[in-house]
């Protein structure tokens, strides 16, 4: 099992009110809600978090990109990643990830993360999102029906850029280049392992078994109701006739929260859990899935964007903390009832690869802290060995160089003279 400790990154502040005064915690959100010198405090204490999980045992460490919202303030993870990069020393730097579609041109990625790689020795996992309609289609105005072309075509140019070793030009119908000449060129050949987060749709998972990238379901209504969708992923795989059925080839995103005891959990982490479900994601249903979004197929299957609300009004129902537990929304309770529900999520859904949202709305540093050692020493490692006939199995996971240099210490001025000096 590859166990990953994600961070949204929410903004904790969102006043009691906000869903009855304001519309939507994405793409129009009022700017005045948002204080740059509290952000100064909020980025940092992020940044230790993803620090201290990379210290505990965790294979990654996991950022993303946003835009214009106040549920995840990462419209750059490039940059988050790359000040991981330097501050941690074996864990995989996880991506999840660059939304292609968004780059202008495209071949920017291919760089970015290439420069990742290299920084980091060779530990990056890399991701190209398609991003949600928020994100791509209301905040970077990218035309709904032609968002996936745009994408295939970018997915194409960054291999290419990587794969091919002399100058090419690329004629696409998005982006035309004369000269394609990256430098610098990933560590990790012929290219780092690619993780696509997906919502479902048939294209998707045709585009991740076409190119042996690993299906990643990022959802927030938990294993119970993830089930059906990714069975319907595993069903494409046997309707191709992949084969292979590695666990590796999926992931899964589930809220985590543990403590000592069930009772403590729901009284440490029930506010948090009710902030993040009914504040954080307040999407206008307008913004959640633009026409043409979605393709033919996605919709004769019947597959909606999770952050489609229903006639209600909310994208999520006003649920207790029992509701949140018993509908597999999310993972809490003590160190052996999050196991035994982990390890049935695990199987359930047949996923290798698991994103764990142990950070969670306006939930305070110590607390995520608390939560993740806890899932760190008494959790994690009864869940290592799940597909012991798929250990193997490295096709969808980083492979860092062996001899990795450690940041330098930065030497008092009387040594600066004397390094200086050393050569006359």
């Amino acid at each position: 099992m590859k166990f990953t400790w994600f961070n949204l990154m929410p903004w904790p502040y969102l006043p009691d009110d906000f869903r009855q005064k304001y519309r939507s915690v994405w793409v129009d959100i009022d700017s005045k809600l948002f204080n740059p010198e509290k952000s100064h405090e909020l980025y940092n204490m992020y940044i230790d978090l993803l620090e201290h999980a990379g210290t505990l045992g965790f294979d990654g460490i996991g950022v993303n990109e946003h835009h214009q919202n106040a549920y995840g303030l990462m419209p750059s993870p490039n940059i988050i990643a790359a000040g991981l990069a330097r501050r941690t020393r074996d864990v995989g730097l996880v991506v999840l990830g660059a939304s292609i579609a968004l780059y202008n041109p495209p071949l920017r990625v291919a760089e970015e993360f290439a420069m990742l790689d290299c920084i980091s020795g060779g530990r990056l996992v890399a991701g190209f999102p398609v991003g949600t309609s928020m994100d791509t289609n209301f905040c970077y105005g990218q035309i709904p029906a032609l968002t996936r072309e745009k994408y295939r075509e970018a997915n194409e140019l960054i291999m290419r850029a990587w794969h091919e070793r002399e100058p090419f030009a690329f004629n696409g119908r998005y982006t035309k280049l004369r000269y394609v000449n990256i430098w610098p060129r990933p560590i990790q050949q012929p290219h780092p392992p690619i993780h696509i987060p997906g919502g479902g749709s048939i294209e998707t998972f045709d585009f991740c078994l076409d190119n042996t990238y690993s299906y990643s379901y990022l959802s927030f209504s938990g294993y119970v109701r993830g089930k059906a969708l990714m069975q319907s992923y595993w069903d494409r795989v046997a309707e191709r006739n992949t084969p292979d059925t590695s666990p590796y080839r999926a992931g899964f995103a589930q809220t985590v929260c543990v403590a000592d005891t069930d009772e403590e959990a729901e009284r440490l982490y029930s506010k948090h859990v009710s902030y993040f479900y009914n504040r954080c994601l307040h999407v206008f249903p307008g913004f959640a899935d633009a026409p043409g979004y979605r393709t033919i197929k996605t919709i004769q299957k019947g597959v909606l964007s999770q952050y489609a609300p229903p006639a209600s009004g909310g994208l999520f129902p006003l649920l207790s903390w029992k509701e949140m537990v018993e509908g597999g929304y999310i993972i809490a309770g003590s160190p052996e009832t999050v196991r035994q529900r982990m390890e049935e999520m695990i199987k359930g859904l047949r996923v290798g690869n698991v994103f764990c949202l142990m950070h969670i709305g306006d939930m305070p540093k110590e607390k995520s802290m608390y939560s993740t050692q806890l899932f760190a020493e008494k959790v994690m490692p009864k869940l290592r060995n799940i597909f012991p006939e798929y250990a193997s199995d490295n096709r969808f996971w980083c492979k860092p160089m062996a001899n990795r240099v450690s940041p330098g210490a930065l030497p008092a001025e009387v040594d600066l003279r004397t390094m200086a000096n050393a050569d006359d």
